[in-house]
């Protein structure tokens, strides 16, 4: 029931999903409308992400959020954009950096952006991992919005689909004058270990709160219970979500 609660919370014309769910509707994409006069283009494809975040509040959840006016966001692995419009629908005037590395995903992220002109939403076509320069990235092109995209340095995961421009956090901070990110949420397949481990101290003490979306693998250290020690050694406090093993959420106090 708190799902479906969350969802006329978060979406004003939310009788979409259901007309979607029984067969009453066979629009494909979906506009879904938001408050603060923002409107989410979703393909179907993409519904089960959609429900994650504004049916679960899967990046929120565990946070207790309260973000003051103004608030700098930081999206890594932004899809679509649909954590960015959500920040932007639930906070007041954030600034939202969506980053999204996936050709068609990107292209995706700007119709979301142009659909929202009123929102300070930059969207950039870049991975972020634990160095900057371009990267190979692997996804399957099989698929319209395709959600697995990895970063793979190493030849033996297979080759690439694409080379990008990559970034690294302390970059996106200097880069774009975040003296703060109040928010960062990162759902990057993996990258989150090499884009945290390498990321210096005094940048990470810059950040206020953290949502991730942890994949373990069976490199060493590469799990959400490593992922969390690191993080409490550089002062954060951690949590995880219940029901979800592989969110992990941090913040300072």
């Amino acid at each position: 029931m708190m799902r479906y609660i969350r969802l006329a919370r978060n979406v004003s014309n939310w009788w979409l999903h259901f007309f979607v769910k029984f067969g009453l509707s066979r629009k494909d994409p979906l506009l879904f409308e938001l408050p603060n006069h923002i409107v989410l283009e979703v393909p179907v494809q993409l519904l089960h992400e959609f429900k994650e975040i504004y049916m679960e509040e899967c990046y929120t959840a565990g946070l207790k959020l309260r973000l003051e006016a103004d608030s700098n966001i930081v999206d890594i692995g932004a899809n679509g954009g649909f954590f960015s419009l959500f920040a932007a629908s639930r906070f007041r005037n954030p600034r939202v950096l969506s980053f999204e590395p996936v050709p068609a995903n990107f292209e995706l992220l700007q119709r979301n952006r142009d659909l929202n002109r009123h929102v300070r939403m930059e969207c950039l076509q870049m991975a972020v991992c634990g160095r900057s320069g371009t990267v190979p990235l692997r996804f399957n092109p099989g698929v319209k919005h395709p959600t697995d995209g990895k970063i793979c340095h190493d030849a033996a995961y297979g080759p690439a689909t694409v080379v990008v421009p990559a970034t690294t956090l302390a970059q996106i901070l200097d880069d774009y004058g975040l003296e703060r990110c109040h928010l960062l949420k990162m759902d990057c397949e993996g990258a989150e270990y090499e884009i945290l481990y390498s990321c210096a101290a005094d940048y990470l003490e810059r950040i206020d709160r953290m949502a991730i979306e942890v994949h373990a693998s069976e490199e060493a250290d590469h799990n959400i219970t490593s992922l969390a020690a690191f993080l409490e050694g550089r002062g954060f406090k951690t949590d995880r979500k219940r029901k979800a093993e592989g969110m992990l959420y941090a913040w300072q106090e």
